[in-house]
């Protein structure tokens, strides 16, 4: 988030006495059987910054160390791998406590130090420059027996050289390699900066980076499976997973010393990667502590005992934790709360050989079963197929199945990829010959990425959840990889990932076999949203959207994300409160579209929770036309 401009710049390189020697002592990485989330290599300096206010401010500095302490901030054990000095300076004394810290001991005089101007709006000059004895560190020296953090970042170093010698070292498949770069390296040493973005599963750059590495940020490009972070100073940040790209909303921020803005989202966005969010929430998350931290000096912001900042909520909307209490309550003893076992007609009998094929594609096209008319809602998605009348999900489900039974190779990778609108037209035609799917330009499209997007990452389905399962958080791992399948990774709250989950596990095949005590993150569609704000476990506190959602106009992005966000965080709420598996509540909620239906008065008497719903009956959905749900 912060641009440095290399300004006149002296570097003073290593003298004499700060050769590499094996006497050095050396604090060495955390011991074998100790757990971190994350490993940094790069390390501290002490800085003096020249801030726009005209202030001069001595402080803790360095790319590895915000990083570092970014990441244990928003909750990462971290290990950070850098010249440690001994004693400790004061400025590192409080930093040194946050974090497990290896590398040669040096005497504070061999620390890096810098020297930047700030001259307001994120801009900076960097005036001086020590390396000092970051030298001592070399990938040739790296114990990597020793590591057992499942994410390596390799902050800034000195040239891009030295980051790439450690690229190719720690290349694994057991790794996830992170680097970062800055502007110096991007214009001196472009091509090396580029083949370590070609090593990295993670890069971070800023906007100048990106307009030296690609000409502009907006022609920034990932290879599928990787995640590339630009950062764009207060308008926030950009997101590329694959071929996929979204915008991170900026956030209003009181700028006393921007220094380290950037590293601290790294550190933010790669400790809640180690987490298993999102990459889109994991840059909501990264943006709110980097805003946060620049209103301190140095990274003082990133030393407070206190969970980290989070990305601030659309106050529109609220999630009503009494009534959350009393929902929970009352389904926690209901018998008809019990998971879906994803059987029966409308789905491949059990233990199909080609069944799990088909639930990963059949469930990318999980979405938009209704249609609109002069910008409001006109009615749901209701057809016929051999004879019996389906409705949205169901028919999708059924069209599909007839249409892998004429042609199992539908479902693979390879003839998803090549699928047209015109074909998919054609294997939901219902029984009056017309196809009744809305929007089958998207259907298409995510169909295409689905398949583009398995083969150009070598995996099958049964690949995917083979290694899922060897993860020791399986469903977490499996989010986690859909995260870089198209169809499946667009959506920051993974409903159709999670729902694949759900099928996974719960199926008598069982493909997926969950730890007992893993998250299970709320499955949040159109019904789930309805539910929520008919039953009163969310409320519309701005009278405008409330308006608009019972005119059931079509809202734009933000009105919806207010919404669907809401009736996340309550659904999550529900379950915990309850205890009941998220299979149950998603399936108890998910029938609710029987009894409170779209176009019909809700039959409450029939309804398990009417003793305490709230029945604002009137209340619907967002109209919005996604690919999510």
């Amino acid at each position: 988030m912060l641009s440095i401009d290399s300004g006149h710049v002296i570097e003073f390189l290593m003298d004499a006495n700060m050769t590499i020697d094996p006497s050095r002592p050396f604090a060495a990485l955390p011991p074998e059987g100790s757990h971190h989330d994350l490993l940094v290599i790069g390390g501290a300096s002490l800085d003096v910054l020249h801030l726009s206010d005209g202030q001069i401010a001595h402080a803790a500095g360095g790319a590895g160390l915000y990083t570092a302490l970014a990441a244990a901030r928003a909750g990462a054990r971290v290990v950070m791998h850098a010249p440690r000095p001994e004693p400790m300076p004061i400025e590192l004394a409080a930093a040194s406590r946050h974090i497990a810290w290896s590398g040669p001991v040096v005497p504070p005089d061999e620390l890096p130090r810098f020297e930047i101007a700030h001259h307001g709006g994120g801009r900076a000059t960097l005036v001086n420059a020590v390396w000092g004895g970051e030298m001592l560190i070399t990938a040739e020296a790296l114990p990597l027996d020793q590591i057992t953090a499942p994410i390596v970042h390799i902050a800034a170093l000195r040239s891009a050289e030295r980051q790439l010698s450690f690229a190719r070292r720690l290349k694994s498949p057991d790794i996830r390699l992170s680097a970062g770069t800055y502007s110096h390296i991007c214009r001196d040493e472009p091509a090396v900066v580029r083949a370590i973005l070609e090593l990295a599963d993670y890069f971070f750059m800023n906007e100048n980076e990106a307009t030296l590495l690609f000409g502009r940020p907006d022609r920034v490009s990932a290879r599928p499976g990787q995640l590339v972070f630009v950062t764009l100073g207060e308008r926030g940040a950009l997101v590329v997973q694959g071929d996929h790209v979204t915008r991170v909303a900026g956030l209003p921020a009181v700028e006393l010393d921007p220094t380290g803005a950037g590293d601290t989202f790294c550190g933010t966005v790669l400790a809640a990667l180690a987490g298993g969010d999102h990459p889109i929430m994991a840059a909501r998350r990264g943006t709110a502590l980097a805003a946060h931290m620049i209103g301190g000096i140095g990274p003082a912001q990133l030393l407070v005992d206190a969970p980290a900042p989070p990305y601030p909520a659309d106050g529109r909307v609220r999630v009503d934790e009494t009534q959350v209490g009393r929902v929970a309550a009352l389904i926690k003893h209901l018998p008809e709360v019990q998971p879906f076992d994803f059987t029966g007609e409308l789905y491949p009998p059990p233990d199909d050989p080609g069944a799990l094929d088909w639930f990963f594609a059949a469930t990318v096209q999980q979405f938009g079963f209704w249609e609109a008319r002069d910008q409001h809602y006109a009615a749901p998605l209701i057809a016929r197929l051999d004879g019996r009348a389906l409705k949205g999900s169901d028919y999708l489900f059924a069209a599909y199945r007839r249409a892998w039974r004429r042609e199992p190779a539908i479902v693979q990778p390879v003839a998803q990829a090549a699928l047209t609108a015109e074909q998919l037209a054609a294997l939901w035609q219902a029984d009056d010959g017309a196809s009744p799917m809305p929007a089958l330009a998207l259907h298409a499209q995510q169909a295409n990425a689905y398949g583009r997007d398995l083969q150009a990452l070598g995996l099958t389905p049964a690949a995917i959840v083979e290694q899922a399962n060897r993860a020791a958080r399986p469903r977490a791992a499996l989010l986690s990889r859909l995260d870089h399948v198209g169809g499946y990774k667009e959506d920051p709250l993974r409903k159709k990932s999670m729902l694949l989950a759900l099928i996974l596990e719960q199926r008598p095949e069982h493909w997926l076999r969950p730890a007992p005590e893993e998250d299970q993150p709320p499955v949040i569609d159109y019904h789930l949203m309805r539910s929520c704000l008919r039953t009163g476990l969310i409320e519309v506190i701005d009278d405008d959207l409330q308006r608009r959602l019972t005119a059931r106009q079509v809202l734009p992005a933000a009105d919806e994300w207010a919404v669907r966000l809401a009736a996340f965080e309550a659904v999550g709420r529900v379950q915990r409160q309850s205890g009941r598996g998220m299979g149950a509540v998603d399936w108890f909620f998910f029938n609710a579209r029987r009894r409170c239906p779209e176009m019909t008065v809700p039959d409450c008497a029939a309804c398990a929770v009417d003793a305490v719903c709230a029945h604002r009956v009137a209340l619907f959905q967002p109209v919005f036309r996604t690919t999510f749900y």
